[in-house]
C-alpha cells in the first residue's frame, strides 16, 4: 500500500468508473517496477 501512495495520495477523478480505471492504472503501473525486478534465471549446461 504504501508503493500505491507514492503514486499519489488520493484518486483525483470524482466519477466512480473513473477512479477505478486510476486504480487499475496504477496497478498496471506497479506491475510493471514489479515485472523488472525478477531475475532471469538460465539453466546452464
Amino acid at each position: 500500500m504504501h508503493c500505491m501512495k507514492l503514486l499519489g495520495q488520493c484518486l483525483m477523478a470524482r466519477d466512480f468508473d473513473r477512479q477505478v480505471a486510476e486504480v487499475q492504472i496504477r496497478v498496471a503501473i506497479m506491475n510493471g517496477y514489479t515485472a523488472l525486478g525478477i531475475p532471469v534465471t538460465e539453466a546452464v549446461g
